[in-house]
């Protein structure tokens, strides 16, 4: 089977995943592409359901203008590059504001699909968003410890380049705000720069 095969038949077993009895449905998935590189968020907000795309609200907004500051347009760059998450349903909110952050056996149900798309892609440069995502692969106390930074790691087997990039919520002022908004400008830097983004077109 083509590649491409294989990725379409894995996102239509994910979509009828229904594991995790506290998530809110439906699964949310991004466009099947056998892209090298793969970007990891964190879970699906409440909007992304009814629009059926991950980083469909505001955060996405604002995600995409950094890609676009480099060079690739939204419908470019879900085009081009494989969009996963942590956790693929919207965890529903939490009773003291924001979003629910999913807890240690979602996360652990959810594992298996980004695991079967880390070994269906193969990919060269993964770039998790946001602490949940990045906490995922390496070992982080502190986001200046490891946004602006490439770093080399292991993941399933595959031997992968990491570029971390803040959590692009309008509630987060991070990114904003010193030293975040200059760690994230070293980051994208690092990406525009790195060869798997440079094949995007």
């Amino acid at each position: 089977m083509k590649k491409i095969d294989l990725i379409l038949a894995h996102q239509a077993q994910l979509s009828r995943c229904r594991l995790c009895p506290e998530m809110i449905q439906p699964v949310i998935i991004g466009q099947a592409v056998a892209s090298e590189i793969l970007l990891i968020g964190q879970a699906p907000g409440d909007k992304e359901g009814a629009l059926g795309r991950p980083f469909a609200w505001t955060a996405g907004k604002t995600l995409f203008k950094w890609f676009e500051s480099i060079g690739i347009g939204e419908q470019d760059f879900r085009r081009q590059v494989y969009m996963s998450a942590v956790c693929r349903c919207f965890p529903g909110k939490n009773p003291k504001g924001g979003d629910r952050v999913p807890n240690k056996n979602e996360i652990a149900s959810c594992s298996r699909w980004i695991n079967r798309e880390i070994e269906l892609l193969q990919p060269k440069l993964v770039l998790p968003v946001g602490k949940l995502a990045i906490a995922q692969y390496l070992e982080v106390n502190k986001l200046v410890d490891v946004i602006g930074k490439q770093l080399k790691q292991r993941v399933n087997g595959v031997d992968v380049d990491i570029i971390s990039l803040p959590h692009p919520s309008g509630a987060s002022t991070w990114h904003r705000m010193s030293p975040g908004k200059e760690l994230l400008a070293q980051a994208l830097e690092l990406l525009s720069q790195h060869e798997s983004w440079k094949k995007l077109g």
